[in-house]
């Protein structure tokens, strides 16, 4: 159903290009540009390759935002990804890719992004939150499994907690708290890359270098660099899912698609422009990392701190006050928290619209669509809370994004396929902008997804195995719940 369409309200086109170009930014910008390095150097052990994973992350995001694209602007329609699977291949689909953002993609970006939070506070703190400094506060026996609790993760368990309270309140104040956090994003990477080049010392020659003995913490041997079982197609697949948490987000953009003017023009040439714009940020960073650093000091960085940080901590080097060293870290620690946490409190915001959205579609259980008072689906963001704290306990950042972009780009090749039964099943509908370069553009991203998708299977099973455990177990659900639906149904009441 469209948007709007049983009360003659439909979307205002009012979004112009900048206005569109703005969104987009802001919704992909996150922690990755400021965490990932050093697992992609370890993958992949160049600072050109590490560039190079980079920009093809970037272009295949393009390639995969232009599909989008003539999809929302064909389905202008809340739900997004979920009405483009249910009405090309049938609710069950549709189901299992809301499953799969309920106890998969969502808490597990929100749990990434808390981490990220702890990190970039342990940064801050010189280092005392981090479980060289601090050991476990308590230990979590659960059913004959230790679970050690650091205080690194009991900062990322208060920032859920934290936000999700947030989001407990009106709409309009989470708006806002969206609106404050994401300028500090641009500012932070500008901050880190300028300073690099103005404030650092740097040599070029790190660039003809290659990692030898990094220390790689948390690095699988089948894709790390150097060891016994390693190969280059799986490293480089690995450095590409990294890369890919750092353009996630694009495919929410598109979103917007019915709402903007003059969409023939505007939604391309946002889209190609944003997107450009975020490759050229995310490469110059990079560049930046590798003029200050060594891939070998990359790699051996802690899981617990950030390149960003690293670098910073090298500005105003040799007999330049410490002092201003000391504030050029304390200012990338608290735009790298505050980065963390725009990405957290816009994920907890539209995540918890998910099971809120199947359960009136009469897809999960009837008690998560319900509001609150104040018109918030709370119980959803409670079971999201609790989700996401259960993954803050379980891995680290790095484990937690690429669960997280594995189970979705399962779903995001899915949703881009279903171009081609649109273009078949419904010729006729009303298409206001139509991709770029189809049908090469989908096949090609199609065809590369498949790749890491299927590298990422060889090389990490448990990781990829659990994760498609995950969706597969939703099921047993969605039978329950279509058994369900044949009962009378009473009308939802506000609490």
């Amino acid at each position: 159903m469209e948007s709007g369409s049983k009360n003659g309200i439909t979307l205002v086109r009012g979004l112009g290009l900048v206005a569109a170009v703005s969104i987009i930014i802001g919704n992909v910008i996150g922690t990755g540009v400021f965490l990932k390095a050093r697992a992609m150097t370890c993958n992949v052990g160049t600072p050109g390759w590490v560039l190079t994973a980079w920009i093809a992350a970037g272009l295949l995001s393009l390639a995969g935002a232009l599909t989008y694209a003539e999809l929302t602007a064909m389905k202008p329609a809340a739900g997004g990804e979920y009405v483009f699977l249910r009405d090309a291949y049938g609710r069950l689909s549709s189901f299992l890719f809301g499953w799969m953002q309920m106890f998969v993609a969502k808490p597990g970006s929100q749990a990434a992004a808390a981490v990220a939070f702890a990190i970039g506070l342990n940064d801050f703190l010189g280092g005392q939150l981090a479980p060289q400094a601090q050991p476990n506060l308590f230990v979590l026996d659960l059913f004959g499994y230790s679970l050690g609790v650091t205080l690194l993760q009991v900062v990322a368990l208060m920032a859920i907690l934290i936000f999700t309270t947030l989001n407990c309140a009106t709409v309009v104040l989470s708006g806002r708290i969206a609106t404050v956090l994401t300028g500090v994003k641009i500012a932070l990477i500008l901050f880190v890359a300028g300073g690099a080049f103005l404030w650092a010392t740097g040599d070029l020659s790190h660039f003809s270098m290659t990692n030898a003995g990094g220390l790689c913490q948390e690095v699988e041997d089948a894709v790390k660099y150097g060891s016994p079982s390693y190969s280059f197609i799986g490293g480089f697949a690995a450095a590409m899912i990294g890369a890919l948490w750092g353009y996630d987000g694009w495919n929410n953009l598109t979103f917007v698609a019915g709402e903007v003017e003059n969409p023939n023009r505007n939604i391309p040439l946002a889209i190609i422009g944003s997107t450009v714009l975020i490759i050229l940020l995310y490469t110059i960073t990079n560049f930046a990392y590798f003029y200050v650093l060594d891939p070998t000091s990359i790699a051996s960085i802690s899981k617990d701190s950030s390149v960003g940080k690293v670098v910073v901590s090298m500005f105003f080097g040799g007999n330049v006050a410490q002092f201003a060293t000391g504030v050029a870290v304390a200012l990338f620690a608290t735009g790298l928290m505050l980065s963390s946490l725009g990405t957290l409190h816009t994920s907890i915001l539209s995540g918890s619209r998910v099971p809120y959205a199947m359960a009136q579609d009469g897809l999960m259980f009837k008690p998560l669509g319900r509001l609150s008072i104040t018109g918030v689906p709370i119980r959803a963001l409670l079971i999201q809370m609790l989700l996401g704290m259960a993954l803050v306990l379980t891995g680290s950042f790095d484990t937690l994004t690429d669960y997280v972009i594995f189970a979705s780009w399962i779903f995001y090749a899915a949703v881009t396929s279903s171009i081609f039964v649109y273009r078949r099943k419904f010729p006729d509908l009303p298409r206001p902008y139509k991709a770029w370069g189809y049908p090469v553009v989908p096949v090609v991203f199609l065809l590369v997804a498949g790749w890491l998708l299927v590298n990422t299977m060889w090389n990490s099973p448990t990781r990829s195995f659990v994760g498609i455990g995950l969706i597969l177990l939703g099921l047993p659900v969605y039978y329950y719940l279509t058994r369900l639906r044949s009962a009378p149904q009473e009308p939802e009441e506000q609490e």
